[in-house]
């Protein structure tokens, strides 16, 4: 499990926004990770994509890296944010504009501006 973590650990620090998900960022597998990805590509947020079902040791270790058991995960900068219900709420909310914007990370703000008003 070490191998695994310390893959995750470089690729969480080593990209600016990395979404861990079920598939990948042009054919998610699960609604959760499609509904993240969605969001994330209709914003034009450029981010890597891990498909962790492509390997049980990371599909495991990023529940034991992060402490949260389920998937998709997002990372921005090295750092958690949530899963599926915590990053529609804040793309709802504007707060993942927000942090996108505190971390340096280019976003459609037009696209952000859409999908509340799509929710609203």
């Amino acid at each position: 499990m070490t191998d695994a973590k310390t893959m995750i650990d470089e690729t969480v620090k080593s990209n600016t926004v990395v979404l861990y998900m079920k598939g990948t960022k042009t054919m998610p597998q699960c609604g959760f990770s499609s509904r993240v990805a969605g969001v994330l590509n209709y914003m034009g947020v450029d981010f890597h994509d891990v498909n962790v079902l492509a390997d049980d040791a990371i599909r495991q270790g990023i529940k034991d890296y992060s402490d949260w058991p389920t998937i998709p995960q997002l990372y921005v900068k090295g750092e958690f944010v949530g899963g599926c219900d915590i990053i529609t709420e804040m793309t709802l909310s504007g707060e993942l504009d927000q942090l996108f914007e505190q971390s340096g990370v280019e976003y459609n703000k037009d696209a952000a501006d859409k999908i509340r008003e799509a929710n609203a």
